[in-house]
């Protein structure tokens, strides 16, 4: 039994879903699991879609839980999305298993188990609800659609590098809807959030041909992860994450720390280490270094060899992938 160790605020539900998510996901990775397979089921999907449209979901979001969707552990797949819980139900009762109910689906006080009830419908088998359902799965082929045109928009137009950086000239994705969802899966893809930035505030940086976005900076084309908005050092460790984007995989000397390279190091670089690239693009990328050696100049798995033994990070961003891309490596390791 994993414990979340969770502590006490808002969003209770939607934060243990995540910690069980990433728990989950944990596993597969230090197990070697390919995939992991949830159980959600029609009713989850149409509590989703609802509870996604009373929040103001745009048409990707009210597309609900997609059927499978690939995470930087294992791929993650919900292949009962269009079956009724009555059914689960009875294939279980016929089998003698008994399942385990988390009592927090039945606490009025959370707003997903008041859109439940609302649908009177436990079973799931309702018209009301197998409605809902194809909706979602409607939506969800729009999405797709959406997501294809934002991808070839991009490619026809922007460089996007596996070191975790971008170059789009400002105004050649035009003005358009898919000019704007393009934009929006880039800032997404590079700022490693879960979820991609608004309309309203992609488009308004679309118009303006640079400023700053979910941790992205957009100027003179580049769009790079400001060292800012990076997450904390973390050990350097096998199987290590970090900021959402990055994984590291191999055994660096004990004691190194993995982390953004920050302003005052990218600066200290000399030219040929920066391979041209300007030092605000580096210094959001991630570095190793020891700490109880600042000044000396760190490691940069991108650009250089390692501290010693193979390693590399892979470029796993929970807002995206690069198609065909297998990782970066150092001189001392293999991909």
């Amino acid at each position: 039994m994993i414990s979340l160790g969770l502590p006490r605020g808002a969003a209770l539900q939607e934060r243990a879903r995540a910690g069980r998510m990433a728990a989950m996901l944990s596993v597969c990775a230090s197990d070697g699991y390919p995939w992991l397979l949830l159980g959600q089921h029609r009713l989850d999907q149409a509590e989703t879609l609802l509870f996604r449209a009373l929040r103001g979901s745009g048409e990707a979001g009210l597309a609900g839980m997609a059927a499978a969707r690939a995470a930087p552990e294992a791929m993650i797949l919900r292949p009962l999305l269009g079956t009724p819980p009555a059914a689960l139900e009875a294939l279980l009762a016929a089998r003698g298993i008994l399942p385990l109910r988390d009592p927090s689906n039945d606490d009025p006080r959370f707003a997903r188990v008041r859109l439940r009830r609302s649908l009177a419908d436990p079973g799931g088998e309702g018209q009301g609800t197998a409605a809902l359902a194809e909706a979602a799965r409607a939506f969800a082929r729009r999405r797709a659609a959406a997501e294809e045109a934002a991808a070839a928009r991009l490619a026809g137009v922007a460089r996007i590098d596996p070191a975790g950086w971008a170059f789009l000239p400002p105004g050649a994705l035009g003005a358009d809807r898919v000019a704007v969802a393009s934009l929006a899966a880039l800032v997404r893809l590079l700022s490693g959030d879960e979820h991609a930035p608004s309309t309203a505030a992609t488009r308004a940086l679309l118009a303006r041909g640079e400023g700053t976005l979910h941790g992205v900076h957009w100027q003179g084309g580049w769009l790079v992860r400001e060292p800012v908005a990076c997450a904390p050092p973390v050990p350097a460790l096998d199987g290590a994450a970090w900021d959402g984007r990055w994984r590291l995989r191999g055994h660096p000397p004990d004691g190194f720390l993995l982390g953004a390279l920050g302003a005052a190091r990218a600066g200290g670089l000399d030219r040929k280490r920066r391979r041209g690239w300007p030092a605000r693009l580096l210094a959001g990328l991630p570095a190793l270094w020891h700490p109880g050696d600042p000044a000396a100049a760190p490691s940069i798995p991108a650009l250089e060899d390692g501290p010693g033994t193979p390693f590399r990070l892979d470029f796993c961003p929970a807002g995206g992938a690069i198609s065909g891309y297998k990782g970066l490596e150092n001189k001392n390791g293999e991909r």
